[in-house]
């Protein structure tokens, strides 16, 4: 552990958890590959020496990896990847003052680890020498994870040992971090997601030579899943963004974002779009969607069979969609008042438009966020009736318990964000990472390990495209949003904020309002969403889905997927509606449109402008539009 009179993290002799947690690492495996290579198992491998053509086959790998970085270094000035405050790197600064709080070097902190790890040792290794039978199914190991869920985790002893002494550290150095002393509440949750991100970070699944998985692909591959890799990694490094999924699989309007429909209006911030009705009549009050603007809006138009715009224009509802435009310097001058004028802008739009006195809207995220402000304004200046309903997908108010995004907002990072916005704007790629982070595991080092180490050929799968094209921000609108709402909570103290010379008060919004939350959702978790019933003067009604911020939402009735819970007795608290609440299997689509006809069930022909590009009404351009596509 190193001598724990130093108390400068890093330095020899320092008890830096996380710099000890390396060294150890680094001779753990060295001892174990020493020990254990005379028994570890299978067939042993030929040196390659010994056969002339395989080689050749390694030293043109070699060579052609060789080329490929060479000539890739001419495109570094030109990469400039986003410096990007979610790098583990920068998370090791954050917590150098932090570590001394954990009874990391304490003696008895110290025989604890040192008696589980030889429990772990003798417990392993003995299935393997005859201390317990050794059957098909494998050793019995005492700890499980998804990432070594591989059988090659555990046919030979050296990876079993080196998998389970991480997972035994990764789960000794979570515990010491949730001991930590005389840390703030929201400074030891940001320990607690420091140790997280860096232990994931640092598992034996993300380096060659520790994965028998990537050592074994490479011997059958001969090194081609290397070369393959470094494609993949040269690629991303020059676009200062991970791949997911193949770039060429999706062209919006053609296979994705595909739902028939024109752009009926637009101005500099976003751009309208009305869908084409299938149906011969429609529900007079029409739909109004506000997707976030940290995203495209296709979420909710991935394809056919997932798309709520294609299953709500089917159930007979006229669909208005915003597009929001990705920032550019343009929008340098762009704040929260903006977005909220450009929705009073839209629900106008479509009421004058159509013809009709109100609008039911949603609001995603952010979206629903920037909605019960543009609610709280419209019933500030009396003109609460122009909205019918309005329904928020997973959206929050009440940042009190805003999840783990909010480990990325306090004055440091903060100011590093400020740093980083170039022209007005944010890059959209730091914001993607920011949420990758946030499930590091799952979205980034399981795609280390298939792009970059087993080389594998991208898969074309429509959410992981969503999620990877992403959209910059105007700088001053995150500056304020981070402060004034994730930081210090401003929004539900009443006349606080304002909004184009309106304060803003949530307990005015009278308009009838249905709250969706996600039951695993960790963007918008439903004990936050669920803060949106205590400051509403009109009727509401709460749902509880299953999944997570996506899935959550985007679960149509064909899916026969998950479920959601209701009650009509909620309660004053989450945990009052859950103990009460009756579950209902798959999708509730068809009970939020049960709501909506309850609101108003009037129906109209289809006809006219309730069909755009008719005649005297071409629209701007087809759906999807030029907002969409903007890079």
């Amino acid at each position: 552990m190193g001598d724990s009179s130093s108390d400068k993290p890093g330095e020899p002799g320092g008890s830096d958890p996380f710099a000890e947690m390396l060294k150890m690492q680094a001779e753990a495996t060295q001892a174990m590959l020493g020990q254990f290579a005379s028994f570890a198992g299978g067939p042993p491998v030929k040196p390659l020496a010994t056969d002339p053509a395989e080689f050749a086959q390694w030293t043109s790998v070699m060579q052609r990896m060789q080329d490929k970085l060479l000539a890739f270094q001419p495109d570094l000035s030109l990469a400039n990847p986003p410096r990007q405050v979610t790098d583990p790197a920068t998370w090791l600064e954050m917590v150098e003052g932090w570590y001394k709080k954990m009874p990391f070097a304490d003696a008895e902190t110290q025989g604890r680890l040192w008696d589980d790890s030889v429990k772990l040792w003798q417990g392993v290794l003995g299935q393997f020498t005859g201390g317990k039978p050794n059957d098909d199914a494998g050793p019995e190991l005492p700890r499980t994870d998804r990432r070594f869920k591989d059988p090659r985790w555990r046919e030979q002893p050296v990876f079993a040992l080196i998998h389970q002494a991480y997972l035994l550290f990764s789960e000794q150095l979570t515990q010491l971090a949730d001991k930590a002393e005389g840390l703030e509440p929201d400074r030891k949750e940001q320990l607690r997601f420091a140790t997280r991100t860096l232990t994931e970070a640092l598992s034996p699944a993300n380096f060659p030579l520790t994965n028998p998985v990537v050592l074994e692909r490479t011997l059958e591959t001969k090194g081609e899943n290397l070369v393959q890799g470094m494609e993949h990694l040269l690629t991303d490094l020059k676009k200062g963004q991970l791949t997911h999924t193949d770039p060429d699989a999706f062209e919006l309007g053609r296979n994705i974002a595909m739902t028939p429909g024109k752009v009926v209006f637009e101005t500099p911030m976003f751009q309208l779009i009305q869908y084409s009705p299938t149906t011969e009549s429609v529900l007079e009050v029409p739909l109004v969607i506000f997707p976030p603007w940290i995203n495209r809006f296709y979420i909710l138009d991935l394809n056919p069979a997932k798309s709520f715009v294609r299953w709500a224009v089917e159930q007979g509802l006229t669909v208005f969609m915003v597009s929001w435009k990705s920032a550019d310097a343009s929008m340098a001058d762009v704040v929260w008042d903006d977005y909220i004028r450009s929705q009073i802008e839209a629900i106008d739009h479509v009421r004058e438009r159509l013809g009709v006195p109100a609008v039911h809207t949603i609001g995603y995220c952010v979206a629903g966020t920037t909605l019960a402000a543009t609610l709280a304004v419209l019933c500030r200046r009396g003109e609460g009736d122009k909205v019918k309903s309005a329904t928020f997908f997973t959206a929050q108010v009440d940042f009190t318990h805003a999840g783990e995004l909010r480990n990325f907002i306090d004055d440091q990072q903060i100011s590093a964000a400020n740093a980083m916005a170039k022209d007005g704007y944010l890059d959209g790629r730091i914001m993607a990472a920011t949420f990758n982070m946030l499930r590091s595991s799952d979205l980034i080092w399981n795609y280390v390990i298939d792009n970059y180490l087993l080389g594998k050929e991208y898969p074309a799968f429509d959410l992981l495209h969503w999620n990877g094209d992403t959209t910059n921000l105007p700088a001053k609108w995150h500056h304020e949003y981070l402060c004034d709402l994730y930081r210090d909570n401003k929004l539900v103290v009443p006349d606080t904020l304002s909004a184009n010379g309106t304060p803003i008060d949530l307990t005015r919004i009278t308009v009838p309002c249905f709250i969706q939350a996600g039951r695993e959702d960790h963007i918008a978790p439903p004990e936050s969403v669920w803060m949106l019933t205590r400051h509403l003067r009109g009727p509401w009604t709460f749902m509880l889905a299953g999944s997570g911020h996506i899935a959550g939402v985007v679960n149509p009735p064909s899916s026969g997927k998950y479920q959601y819970w209701t009650n009509p007795e909620p309660g004053d608290t989450l945990a009052d509606f859950v103990a009460g609440a009756k579950e209902h299997p798959g999708s509730w689509w068809g009970h939020w449109l049960g709501w909506i006809e309850q609101q108003d069930a009037a129906r109209i022909p289809a006809k006219g402008k309730r069909a755009p590009g008719g005649k005297g009404d071409p629209g701007i351009e087809d759906a999807p539009g030029r907002y969409v596509m903007t890079r």
